[in-house]
């Protein structure tokens, strides 16, 4: 029975100044150290671009191996260099110790007008780059009461994902994000179930697991329930990131719902 590997993904968005920042990173580090956790659950946190180099000097500090606690940025640009004023390249954030990067949430797809090519360049840089991309994709509230869902996510996932693609992708529905509203455990069960059986026009391969997680406003009174589902490899957290023992609770919903099962 192999082990598939579990993810609980804090990214904090343009929240936590600096001491708040190098505090909760220290806090979640020494909670995981307290309560030893599965070797195939990893934990990642994605601050600022300004927090980069401070929390990533503070969890190499507490001594943690990156396997268990890791940090990843919040977006990159698709360039390694160049006239791009405001632009952080893929290269630039592995440079302060980003092993991960968040491409394509919603709010860059909403708020800067982020298309799936856009996006699918990003991918091939921070693949380029050695850095593994957490690539998100999800409908509006109109698109699934239109029933149109399903050719939503086989849009974004044929747009945003390379070929052969190699990193973690995050179901975050846009109209679950920040209204408190979590889509039922047979919804969450049957768009995994879809989003696995659209990845392989992508990976041009079904031997490849590539890891699914739940991103929609998760909180540590959810994270029990959203973690024993069986198609989900784990949750991308925004909020209940930036308090690190509602943080370390959904660390721990997610340590208890992993155990073994076959690899598919």
């Amino acid at each position: 029975m192999a082990i598939v590997p579990k993810f609980v993904i804090g990214n904090w968005k343009m929240q936590a100044r600096h001491e708040h920042g190098l505090k909760l990173a220290r806090d979640v580090a020494r909670g995981i150290k307290d309560t030893p956790l599965p070797e195939h659950l990893h934990t990642i946190i994605c601050p600022p671009f300004t927090q980069l180099d401070g929390v990533h000097q503070a969890l190499e500090d507490e001594g943690l191996p990156y396997e268990q606690l890791s940090m990843g940025a919040q977006d990159c640009y698709p360039a390694s260099s160049g006239p791009f004023t405001g632009d952080i390249s893929a290269p630039m954030i592995k440079d302060l110790g980003a092993r991960y990067v968040i491409l394509g949430h919603s709010e860059r797809r909403q708020n800067h007008g982020e298309t799936d090519a856009i996006i699918r360049q990003k991918v091939k840089a921070a693949t380029a780059a050695g850095i593994t991309p957490i690539v998100c994709i999800g409908e509006h509230l109109a698109e699934r009461n239109e029933g149109r869902a399903a050719s939503v996510l086989a849009t974004q996932i044929e747009g945003s994902l390379t070929r052969g693609f190699r990193g973690i992708l995050a179901y975050e529905p846009v109209w679950a994000i920040g209204s408190g509203i979590t889509p039922s455990t047979e919804e969450l069960q049957r768009k995994l179930t879809l989003i696995r059986a659209l990845l392989p026009m992508r990976l041009m391969t079904d031997d490849i697991r590539v890891p699914v997680l739940y991103g929609g406003s998760v909180t540590s009174v959810q994270a029990p329930s959203i973690m024993s589902i069986e198609a989900v490899d784990g949750v991308l957290v925004g909020s209940a990131s930036l308090e690190a023992q509602s943080f370390l609770d959904i660390i721990g919903a997610a340590a208890e719902a992993t155990t073994p099962q076959p690899s598919s």
